[in-house]
């Protein structure tokens, strides 16, 4: 597997979130729940298609399609964390998202704890069926 760094990453990536851990986020192992990874990445999509796209989600959808992470390392609850979003592929209805779940630990060290790539489609929200991704949105996500 590659080696990622977490200053390269957020050097290369520019859009970012702050990532919120919650006690309830600590399992028995006393570190983050591997199925909560998924909300972490999901609520950075979430910022990243309103703040970066202005995606009116009430006409025009987003679903996932496929989604699959690595993990890298375990969060524990002293991590400060932020997640990085990128479009690496648009297609017609479909486009790839490239996410990273980056932070430093509780000795202040750098570390890239996930990574995740999404393939999201759009969809008609009356209908839910796919639809091609809208131009407006289409060329925000090229310049992401």
């Amino acid at each position: 597997m590659e080696v990622l760094d977490a200053a390269e990453l957020k050097s290369q990536i520019s859009f970012s979130t702050p990532v919120q851990i919650r006690f309830s986020d600590i399992d028995g192992y006393l570190h983050v729940n591997n199925g909560v990874y998924f909300s972490y990445f999901e609520h950075a999509r979430a910022v990243f298609l309103y703040e970066v796209c202005g995606w009116n989600v009430m006409t025009i959808g987003t679903v996932v399609g496929r989604i699959e992470i690595d993990y890298l390392r375990p969060i524990h609850l002293e991590d400060k964390v932020e997640a990085l979003v990128k479009c690496t592929r648009i297609g017609n209805s479909s486009f790839d998202l490239e996410q990273y779940l980056i932070g430093t630990d509780s000795k202040g060290e750098s570390h890239v704890f996930a990574k995740c790539k999404c393939i999201m489609v759009s969809v008609d929200m009356k209908t839910m069926r796919p639809v091609s991704v809208p131009e407006e949105y289409r060329l925000k996500l090229a310049s992401s």
